[in-house]
């Protein structure tokens, strides 16, 4: 816990200065974990044998976020291009003698949808009029609710939530997740607009349903990168970020929560 917590406070002192200003600055950082996490992701296909190809996702992944912050417009012809791309080194791959190509371009696209496409929702986020507040609200819910979960877990977690994905996920421990989510939603909507610049008309109860749905859900984003690991036979991504992992291990609940975000303020307070 003590150098989760060193890291934590390592990565928001480079983090807030980021998110508060946006562009290419808040692209390095974002980009730097979601790259990464599209070079982890191919490694850990790679210790069961499957090829994805490293350059060609983590290019697709690099070009989709790229024009997602940067280029709108273009995000969709980069996204297919990419797929194309996977598509044609994965023929010559399989002309060549890799029987398990199809396997191999299944696994490419996946890190580029997965990583990239639904990755993209965190420029999108940070896109939206305000975005530096939202994103901060989101991510703030999403951190909350992991480390509810991870608190309360470790102490009092008894009953398992799943015990062939991570058996150190208990109930007890996704019970805090949605109430720290819940809580920090509500909570944050008043600091925001009690002393922050957050003009919206975004009220508590809607900052804490916002809050619910964060704490719940994105543990499902943990149980998915946990799925991938489980079948690598690898406990973490990699040891890059102290006490967290890797990347993936990072921005395995940030993917989700970055989606649920963007479309809970589009459709009911933008």
């Amino acid at each position: 816990m003590r150098r989760r917590l060193i890291t934590a406070l390592g990565l928001a002192l480079i983090g807030v200065p980021a998110i508060i200003f946006g562009g290419i600055f808040y692209y390095l950082l974002l980009g730097t974990f979601v790259i990464g996490a599209a070079w982890e992701y191919v490694h850990l296909f790679k210790a069961v044998k499957l090829e994805p190809q490293l350059h060609i996702t983590m290019g697709g992944v690099a070009l989709v976020t790229v024009t997602r912050m940067f280029l709108p417009e273009y995000a969709q012809p980069a996204f297919a291009v990419s797929i194309l791309a996977a598509m044609a080194y994965h023929l010559l791959m399989y002309e060549r003698g890799r029987d398990q190509s199809a396997l191999d371009f299944a696994v490419t696209v996946g890190g580029i949808t997965y990583i990239g496409f639904i990755g993209g929702y965190l420029f999108d986020l940070r896109n939206l009029p305000e975005g530096g507040w939202w994103f901060m609200l989101v991510m703030f819910c999403v951190w909350a609710g992991d480390s509810g979960a991870y608190s309360i877990g470790r102490a009092y977690g008894k009953h398992k939530m799943a015990p062939r994905l991570s058996p150190k996920k208990s109930w007890e421990g996704y019970a805090a997740s949605v109430f720290t989510g819940m809580a920090t939603g509500g909570f944050y909507v008043w600091v925001f607009k009690t002393f922050g610049s957050l003009t919206s008309d975004i009220t508590i109860w809607q900052g804490a349903l916002l809050g619910l749905l964060l704490g719940s859900l994105p543990p499902l984003g943990d149980l998915g990168e946990s799925m991938i690991k489980r079948q690598s036979g690898i406990k973490d991504s990699s040891d890059i970020i102290p006490g967290h992992g890797g990347f993936f291990d990072r921005i395995d609940s940030w993917l989700w929560g970055a989606v649920i975000g963007y479309y809970f303020l589009v459709f009911f307070i933008l």
